[in-house]
């Protein structure tokens, strides 16, 4: 594995835990948008990685978007650019071939929660705050918020956040869809690890296929995507994987996944 500015990688068992750590508030540079890129690309290469816990560095943050200080003199280069990075970051972190989790440990505002919602899962802490709030400087979430967060809560919750700049708390998060859990103050890494564990039960290779088939109904239609499910459901014969998933339960014994 490679040197990633501002991002910790630890290996346990088969997930990867990658956690923010840009100090005081865990924000976002070029470098580090380049290098979560370059990241999820070596973990989609590591067939031993089944799943991806991403977290924040410290008590208070999980991260704070993006440092505006790049953005002070107005330069659209600069702008372009850090777009453009952000982009790619998060949607590389979305085709992740795994379950990725975000484990929410505190404020997740800007590109901190856009990265939250690239991720399959999100389970926040209870002390966790999160919001879009870009309108209020003048800009507007550029990776992926606009698009994403009305998925998740719906268009009105997406425009009280997106356009008045609402922050909601743990609970409200919960109760909107933003999150799926909410746990104790220190507790989401554990918590995120424990669901990891139970998506290694799965056989990796089902659990890429079904992932390319639940987010591309996104985009298009079910009359679309059914035969290309049943497409992906023959191919899984061609997997080791499903061989060893069916003789295991017939055996009534664990399977041994080998991710291919």
């Amino acid at each position: 594995m490679n040197d990633y500015t501002n991002l910790q990688l630890e290996i346990v068992g088969h997930t990867a835990v990658v956690t923010l750590a840009n100090p005081p508030a865990n924000t976002w540079t070029s470098e580090s948008l380049a290098a979560l890129k370059r990241l999820v690309a070596d973990l989609n290469a590591n067939r031993e990685v089944y799943a991806l816990v991403v977290t924040g560095q410290g008590e208070k943050f999980f991260s704070a978007g993006a440092d505006l200080k790049q953005f002070a003199d107005g330069d659209k280069a600069v702008a372009r650019e850090v777009g453009r990075r952000f982009g790619e970051a998060f949607e590389a972190l979305s085709h992740f071939r795994g379950v990725s989790i975000a484990a929410l440990n505190g404020y997740a505002m800007g590109g901190g929660l856009e990265c939250a919602l690239a991720c399959d899962i999100r389970i926040a802490e209870e002390q966790a705050q999160m919001a879009l709030p870009e309108a209020a400087v003048g800009l507007l979430p550029c990776a992926g918020g606009t698009q994403n967060l009305p998925m998740l809560v719906g268009e009105g919750w997406a425009k009280r956040m997106i356009l008045c700049g609402e922050r909601v708390d743990a609970q409200t998060a919960l109760r909107i869809g933003l999150v799926e859990q909410v746990v104790a103050k220190g507790e989401a890494r554990a918590a995120a690890l424990a669901l990891a564990e139970k998506a290694g039960r799965q056989s990796p290779s089902a659990v890429a296929a079904c992932k390319r088939l639940i987010q591309g109904a996104r985009a298009h239609a079910p009359a679309q995507w059914l035969p290309v499910e049943r497409e992906l459901f023959i191919d899984l014969f061609d997997t080791l994987d499903q061989k060893e998933g069916v003789n295991a339960f017939l055996e009534k014994r664990a399977p041994i996944w080998r991710n291919r």
